[in-house]
């Protein structure tokens, strides 16, 4: 089975300095249809103006991902980390028994474009953890480079839930495939540009629901950024 979900069936939020879709029911949108895909809750395209950001706010009992596509985010969290996140960074917060964060984007003139991504951890009540890595874009240039995981194999970010994600470049005639576990759920999200997967054809803010497959072939990328989430059924 395989489920298209376009960019504009997204819900939208402008807030003036936050411009936001939101891939999942999230504070004022709410989809019955649309709850998360999986363990795989919140995926929030954010945009921030310069100067402006998310105040110091918590969280609890859920991984959260930050994946910046442009500009930087600077975060600041009651665990002491004092961090920039620039494109090509994948950051996890795990909130554990609580955590709180701000988010800002200090860059004059430069809005910060990124994805907020959370998925539901496999085990409540943790204590909280920061991790943040660079992943160079040659490793993930026609490939899928997985960049988080339950063990942090390949040198991924280690997360606390039974999931992994993947970030992929593609062009012209790059193409790469992903063996499948049929019996788990699998979420395509195409951040930019275009791409086909198993021959749907996606645009940037488009997605792909997966389930009952034993592979995904992407092919046909036109400046394509994707990431590729394998999730609890």
């Amino acid at each position: 089975m395989m489920i298209q979900r376009l960019s504009a069936e997204r819900g939208y939020a402008d807030h003036g300095w936050l411009k936001s879709f939101h891939s999942f029911s999230f504070a004022g949108y709410y989809d019955p249809a649309h709850m998360g895909f999986g363990n795989l809750r919140v995926i929030n395209e954010d945009r921030v103006a310069a100067g402006r950001g998310f105040g110091t706010h918590s969280h609890k009992d859920m991984e959260i991902i930050s994946y910046v596509l442009s500009g930087e985010l600077a975060h600041k969290d009651s665990m002491g980390n004092v961090k920039g996140i620039p494109p090509g960074d994948v950051q996890r917060m795990s909130a554990g028994t609580g955590v709180q964060h701000s988010e800002f984007n200090h860059a004059e003139g430069q809005t910060t474009h990124f994805l907020q991504i959370w998925i539901e951890p496999n085990a409540v009540g943790i204590a909280p953890g920061y991790e943040q890595k660079t992943f160079p874009e040659a490793e993930k240039r026609g490939a899928l480079r997985l960049v988080a995981s339950p063990d942090g194999a390949q040198g991924s970010i280690t997360i606390h839930a039974d999931a992994k994600m993947y970030a992929g470049l593609f062009n012209g005639a790059e193409t790469a495939t992903l063996a499948l576990n049929p019996a788990r759920k699998t979420y395509v999200h195409l951040v930019r540009g275009a791409l086909a997967v198993n021959g749907h054809p996606l645009s940037g803010g488009d997605a792909l629901l997966i389930e009952g497959e034993p592979r995904i072939v992407l092919a046909g990328g036109q400046d394509a950024e994707v990431l590729v989430f394998d999730l609890a059924a």
